[in-house]
């Protein structure tokens, strides 16, 4: 991903790829300088005053950075069709793709965790690689894994 955080143009070979297969090399993301494409098929969800872009604001966890993080690395086990494609643990950072069941159509979700207050603040961003419009698949996704991250820290 650029700084940014949108991720070089995938070549065509991304569909017939599985998991990270056909994907370029994933980078870590500024989170708060993401800008979001003009077509409506990215999400981006930050903790209060994270990100003016961000579609959902995520209030801050109890947790701190380290178990929170640790949190955030197992999440998207909990996902059918994810695969991890990079990790930055000093910068509490993680990306993954999760490919559609009927098409094989990849998306790239990065998460991120900061110090926020005495917890911890959550950036998720999910995008699609292809297509215009996602019909709110990114959005759906970036809610149901919010809450599942919020379940995994006993804060549901």
């Amino acid at each position: 991903m650029s700084r940014r955080g949108f991720m070089a143009a995938a070549p065509i070979s991304a569909l017939f790829g599985s998991g990270a297969g056909g994907l370029p090399a994933a980078e870590p993301v500024d989170f708060r300088a993401v800008v979001l494409p003009s077509s409506p098929n990215a999400c981006l969800a930050a903790p209060p005053g994270g990100n003016p872009a961000a579609q959902v604001t995520v209030p801050p966890f109890r947790a701190d950075p380290a178990t929170a993080f640790a949190a955030l690395r197992s999440l998207g086990e909990r996902f059918p069709r994810v695969t991890t494609l990079g990790q930055w643990p000093e910068q509490r950072q993680i990306q993954w793709v999760q490919r559609s069941g009927i098409m094989n159509f990849p998306d790239i979700i990065a998460g991120g965790i900061v110090p926020q207050g005495e917890g911890s603040g959550l950036f998720l961003f999910s995008r699609s690689l292809f297509g215009y419009s996602d019909l709110g698949v990114n959005r759906k996704r970036v809610e149901e894994w919010i809450a599942a991250f919020r379940a995994s820290l006993g804060e549901a």
